[in-house]
């Protein structure tokens, strides 16, 4: 593995595969790539049949470095989902990023389900696999159209958020029938991305959310919301434009 060039500060993603493989990508600009963009590379590396939005909830790596306005000094924030804090080495390696500002996201709690996450190994028994890959997503002239700003829209999938208060009974029922829903009737990948309002008030706000459960569809376009209970698919299926 070539060393490369490092900047000083940067958005730094990394996807792993439940065998192990890896791509990453450094953006400088912190606006240009994001986890679905890895996605859509390793499912053209390993020729999957559709790009695999599910490992985002499980299977990533995030840090971020700035410059401190105050203090002038360089700030870190690095984050690795539970099932990928074996690769923290690794992770320190390729970002240049100390062991110990590595810590586990504050959303893991709320991570793909095993059973869940197994159901899709007979989809992609590629991804359980070991392919020895360490993939750098802006080194591969081949995957210049991945990384491309048009990117979301060759995707044919769906990004949800799933605002809740807690993880109380209530919650866990709700994320069950939304999950049930999803899964039975989606034939497009999709990835669920669960806030808690009481860790991540800021993006309630920004969000608009004054309510819990709230669902929101933020891709593919238009935005749409449902407020209250997640037992009823009709409701599901109506943001979603199959109803």
């Amino acid at each position: 593995m070539s060393r490369i060039h490092i900047p000083v500060t940067f958005k730094g993603l990394a996807l792993f595969t439940p065998g192990g493989d890896l791509v990453y990508c450094i953006d400088p600009n912190k606006q240009g790539h994001w986890h679905v963009h890895l996605c859509a590379a390793i499912s053209q590396v390993l020729n999957l049949s559709e790009p695999p939005l599910f490992l985002t909830q499980s299977y990533t790596a995030t840090v971020d470095r700035w410059i401190d306005p105050q203090t002038k000094s360089l700030a870190i924030a690095a984050e690795v989902k539970p099932r990928v804090w074996q690769y923290r080495p690794l992770l320190q390696t390729l970002f240049d990023t100390p062991l110990h500002h590595w810590c586990i996201a504050k959303d893991a709690t709320y991570a793909t389900a095993p059973d869940l996450l197994e159901s899709y190994r007979q989809q992609f028994p590629q991804l359980w696999t070991s392919h020895d890959l360490v993939l750098n997503l802006d080194h591969l002239p081949s995957f210049q159209a991945v990384v491309s700003p048009d990117l979301p829209n060759t995707l044919s999938g769906y990004v949800l958020r799933l605002f809740i208060n807690g993880k109380t009974k209530h919650t866990i029922q709700a994320l069950k029938s939304l999950h049930q829903c999803l899964e039975q009737t989606l034939s497009a990948p999709y990835t669920l991305k669960v806030i808690d309002v009481q860790q991540h008030p800021e993006i309630a706000e920004q969000d608009g959310v004054t309510a819990t459960p709230t669902l929101i569809k933020t891709w593919p376009p238009p935005v749409r919301k449902i407020v209250g209970t997640l037992a009823q698919p009709d409701r599901i299926l109506k943001i979603l434009d199959l109803a």
